[in-house]
């Protein structure tokens, strides 16, 4: 395996790659071979949070003064940068998170996407202008940066999600601060390189590698304004509750339990098709991920058979979860799921290799209401449910606290749209796999799934700015 330059193994603060003030490693295994160990990554304390948010807040004002437009051609020079180094991206990815390579590059296309959008987004960052109330006067409305943000990131999309962050936060003109998870250095690593060499300032991004300490460090600092994290509800919770005496800002984005309909005059084929790919591409690790198909009793049987063989098919396609950890957690799911009566129809078990794989599970008759069905998997396990009729599979559907995304498989019109009005999820999808959006569309959700403003789309400048007024007598 190709060995990983030791800049990489370190933090990057104020324009410089330094070891953390703690001396403190963690390894960085492949969870897709265990023998592949990509070396020993910097674990950050308090003392280099400190460090990056001062050197945050030192460069801002400069940066904030180029003014949008110039920001972006920062971007757009990151976004060359990063297409002539994609192979590099997702060969990395592929090694620390362990998804296939062709998911990986994917990966990469869509972070590039993302960029591509908000620099776009350079010359669109607006304001209004307003009618005064008295004569000789002009009054309008612009946007301003909320200052330093700190940016918390998973290992489930180590390039997409940091790069729907990083992009907003530069361009919005704030100082940023990426802890990314220390599960998935190494990609976090490429990326802040890339806006390094893109011409970046120093100070105005930084890389703090590590764990908890290092995100309790982050959420705690005064001088951080807002905290974008994507992660779990419970985590979600405690930044956003650590935030709230002093009214910093949150934009969480906090998992999904989401349900794909499968109604009775559904094109079968295609939805087996749609929940196989929802369910099992990237092993089940996605927020937006298909973990429940809701379909009709009355072709229940015939869409398992055709599920059933997509997931053959995908059998042979499907990378390790991160962990062991993970891993043992879809095993144990899976084993309360049966012990509750519901039946394995396909996989079940670990799936051999040297790493961390479980075989792409399907579940029939499970309780609408049991664990597996209502709580967050993140695997490769999909649990099938039966219904009598669209009412009764919407109310499963809405049944769970989450509300990331929605899937209806109908050829009836109506339903189509009383589905989209029903749905108490973010975002929609009918006759298609129901995972995430485009780049340049909301990804959020609702309930307990999201809090604040959405992510790679418009609206997000709700949560990197804050309004100002003007009113100028002249």
């Amino acid at each position: 395996m190709a060995t990983i330059p030791s800049r990489y193994l370190l933090n990057h603060i104020g324009g410089e790659w330094r070891a953390p003030e703690s001396g403190q490693t963690r390894p960085n295994i492949n969870p897709g071979d265990l023998s592949d160990h990509l070396g020993d990554f910097a674990e950050s304390g308090g003392a280099d949070v400190e460090l990056a948010v001062e050197a945050a807040s030192a460069a801002m004002p400069a940066w904030k003064a180029l003014g949008p437009i110039k920001r972006a051609e920062y971007l757009r020079a990151a976004e060359r940068l990063i297409e002539e180094r994609a192979e590099d991206f997702a060969q990395a990815i592929t090694r620390e998170q362990g998804k296939l390579l062709k998911e990986a590059r994917g990966e990469v296309k869509r972070a590039l996407a993302i960029l591509d959008f908000t620099a776009g987004e350079g010359r669109r960052l607006k304001g209004e202008t307003l009618p005064a109330e008295e004569p000789r006067t002009f009054s309008y409305t612009f946007r301003a940066p909320i200052g330093v943000v700190g940016l918390i990131t998973p290992w489930n999309f180590p390039l997409a999600i940091p790069m729907w962050k990083v992009a907003p936060a530069l361009l919005a003109g704030c100082g940023a601060v990426l802890k990314p998870s220390p599960l998935t250095p190494l990609t976090s690593a490429l990326l802040v390189e890339a806006f390094v060499d893109a011409g970046v300032p120093a100070g105005v991004l930084n890389l703090v590698q590590g764990d908890i300490a290092a995100g309790e460090a982050l959420v705690a600092h005064p001088r951080v304004a807002g905290i974008s994290f994507t992660g779990s509800l419970p985590v979600g919770l405690n930044i956003h509750t650590a935030g709230a005496p002093r009214l910093m800002r949150t934009q969480l984005e906090l998992g999904g339990k989401n349900a794909v309909l499968v109604l009775a005059d559904a094109d079968l084929e295609k939805a087996a098709k749609a929940a196989a790919f929802g369910a099992f591409g990237q092993s089940g690790q996605r927020c937006s991920a298909t973990s429940r198909v809701v379909v009709d009793r009355s072709v229940k049987e015939e869409f398992l058979s055709l599920l059933i063989v997509e997931v053959g098919r995908a059998h042979s396609e499907i990378g390790p979860v991160i962990n062991e950890a993970r891993m043992n957690a879809c095993l144990d799911a899976i084993k309360a799921a049966q012990e509750v009566g519901a039946k394995v129809a396909v996989g079940g078990g670990r799936a051999p290799g040297n790493g961390f794989y479980v075989e792409p599970t399907v579940l029939r008759d499970v309780p609408w209401d049991c664990e597996i069905a209502q709580e967050e998997i993140f695997g490769p396990v999909l649990s099938v449910i039966d219904c009598d009729g669209f009412d009764e599979a919407m109310r499963i559907s809405n049944s769970v606290k989450y509300g990331m995304s929605g899937t209806i498989f109908t050829q009836d019109p109506a339903r189509i749209f009383e589905a989209i009005d029903q749905f108490e999820a973010g975002m929609l999808h009918v006759n298609r796999p129901g995972v995430g959006a485009y780049s340049h569309l909301p990804h959020m959700g609702a309930k307990l799934s999201q809090f604040g403003p959405p992510e790679c789309s418009p609206q997000v400048w709700d949560f990197y700015t804050e309004w100002r007024s003007a009113c100028i007598s002249y």
